[in-house]
């Protein structure tokens, strides 16, 4: 059993847990997300590439890479909202702009992982990480990103930040809905997965490449898993369920693909994943 789950779902928009908690207690392994390895050497990697992380590189400014139309945005953005971001990297200007400005991270309740992970304790049904990430490569990668390779995210941040927090209660509204396709097709939904990590080819290949393994090593094994998956992750084209069904699996659930999304041929049917 596959939940598609998305970043702070808003208190507004609430949603019952219930059936995710029964279905929990009824499975026989629950898999949840990746679990991040950090050691003491990190810490020293985070103090020193700080400044790459989040200051573009000495000496240059943001108007040294924009081209007219984005330095436009970014300066009715600044604006607005009283901000200098000529120095920021792209990437801290992002999340700045979608978890401050447009304030997706404010005011959200439980995600669907948290609800899984204290119902699997409650139930004593084992748990494991998808897979594990070393610090080291996550921050090797990030600061070693040259400031052109944000700009998309920055495009797709400032364009749901132009948009304004009702994206945020549509996004909401929209999983709660199951309306997968419009929870995909949300500016802010899209804004979070063309940002790091997911952007990211080492780091988020990685992730994808994780979820991929895993749930088709669940499909072989006896018994009722349960996994939680970013939304994104299942439901992007060539994603999970896209695979999974070109494996012969039947998927049992919502649709996922946007209007006119081709499908890809697939192999005979196997069992049904939900």
């Amino acid at each position: 059993m596959l939940v598609g789950e998305i970043q702070a779902v808003p208190k507004a928009t609430p949603w019952f847990p219930d059936q995710l908690e029964e279905a929990t207690a009824a499975s026989d392994r629950v898999i949840l997300g990746v679990k991040a390895k950090f050691s003491p050497g990190d810490l020293f990697r985070i103090i020193f590439a700080g400044g790459k992380i989040t200051r573009l590189p000495k000496d240059t400014l943001a108007r040294d890479y924009l081209d007219e139309t984005r330095q436009r945005r970014l300066g009715a953005l600044e604006q607005k909202y009283e901000k200098d971001y000529s120095r920021s990297s792209f990437l801290m200007t992002s999340f700045d702009l979608l978890a401050r400005r447009l304030g997706f991270t404010r005011d959200t309740g439980k995600d669907a992982s948290d609800v899984v992970e204290k119902a699997a304790r409650k139930a004593k049904v084992p748990t494991e990480p998808v897979g594990t990430m070393r610090g080291e490569d996550m921050l090797d990668s990030l600061a070693e990103a040259a400031p052109t390779t944000h700009l998309t995210c920055l495009d797709a941040a400032m364009t749901a930040t132009e948009i304004g927090p009702e994206l945020i209660a549509r996004r909401g509204a929209d999983w709660r809905a199951y309306d997968v396709p419009a929870v995909m097709a949300n500016p802010l939904e899209q804004a979070l997965g063309q940002c790091w990590p997911w952007a990211d080819q080492s780091v988020g290949g990685e992730l994808r490449g994780q979820w991929i393994t895993a749930i088709n090593r669940a499909a072989q094994l006896d018994g009722v898993t349960l996994a939680v998956a970013p939304l994104r992750v299942l439901a992007e084209p060539d994603g999970v369920l896209d695979r999974l069904e070109t494996q012969g699996l039947v998927i049992s659930g919502p649709e996922w693909r946007l209007a006119g999304s081709p499908s890809l041929p697939t192999a005979p049917d196997k069992p049904a994943i939900q």
